[in-house]
């Protein structure tokens, strides 16, 4: 088993906090696995940002904060936007 990233003590008080009255220990289980992949994600996505910057060893701040901006879908490619342009496009013209 590997080692825990955050504390069950600390997960359930989240649980506590956010207003739950009671709490299971299969639903603070399930939080930390569910926080340490969003840690891990954040992480990883701090890391590209610091070495897009030209810094291969140091994260910075802003790294961190850059991960509260919305990222861009990937789904969202030039094909796919001409084609909701013309579909946005076509219904306005059936407005008219």
């Amino acid at each position: 088993m590997s080692e825990r990233k955050f504390s069950l003590y600390d997960v359930e008080q989240f649980l506590r906090e956010a207003g739950a009255e009671r709490v299971t220990e299969d639903a603070v289980l399930n939080l930390e696995r569910q926080l340490e992949k969003l840690a891990e994600r954040m992480a990883h996505n701090a890391i590209g940002y610091a070495r897009h910057a030209g810094r291969k060893k140091l994260i910075k701040r802003s790294d961190v904060l850059l991960l509260r901006k919305p990222q861009p879908h990937h789904y969202s490619s030039p094909a796919n936007l001409r084609r909701k342009a013309r579909i946005t496009n076509s219904i306005s013209r059936s407005e008219r």
